[in-house]
């Protein structure tokens, strides 16, 4: 099994390690330790220190934060606990006429403004262009990704996280909850 130092890993994120580089580790059987190597990179990059347990995106993380897991972005804007959509609480710019769509997708490739939202979720900390979802009108937020991170840690990584969390979608509970509200 290949061993890659840490420096090579971060050349890989930033995209400026050789290509025959990347191929050998493409290639190569993956060493035991490169998700802790590639979370040390990654916390060496945020101006905060909550332990990161999970990259979601480029831009956003699930850490631990005062016992609770929560989705946070690399300048530190909190998007609140992971198993929340994210994109309930981002900024969105949506893009729902034809001349807003015409703006990005330009002849053949145009959209129908009747049947389709172009969607862009926006940082409230950084400004920085988290997603971009095209999808009909009407259709929800997309939730792309809800690890089970007991289950990750435990039987892929080996070893536990310090706290248990129930695994389950809670997103429709949080929006029921705007609903009631009012009443």
């Amino acid at each position: 099994m290949a061993e890659f130092h840490k420096e090579d890993i971060a050349r890989l994120m930033d995209g400026v390690l050789p290509w025959p580089a990347v191929q050998d580790m493409l290639k190569s059987p993956k060493d035991l330790d490169r998700f802790d190597k590639y979370l040390e990179i990654m916390a060496e990059r945020v101006p905060w220190d909550d332990t990161i347990l999970l990259p979601l995106t480029p831009q956003l993380m699930i850490v631990a934060r005062k016992g609770e897991r929560v989705v946070k972005c690399l300048c530190g804007q909190e998007y609140g606990d992971y198993r929340v959509n994210w994109k309930l609480s981002a900024l969105v710019h949506v893009r729902d006429s034809q001349q807003a769509l015409d703006e990005i997708y330009r002849g053949r490739d145009a959209l129908d403004e009747a049947w389709v939202q172009l969607r862009e979720y926006i940082c409230p900390g950084c400004g920085s262009m988290l997603e971009v979802e095209a999808v009909p009108r009407g259709c929800p937020p997309d939730f792309e990704f809800l690890p089970d991170l007991d289950t990750f840690y435990r039987e892929w990584l080996g070893r536990e996280l310090p706290d248990k969390c129930e695994y389950e979608d809670r997103t429709l509970a949080v929006v029921a909850e705007w609903s009631s509200e009012g009443e």
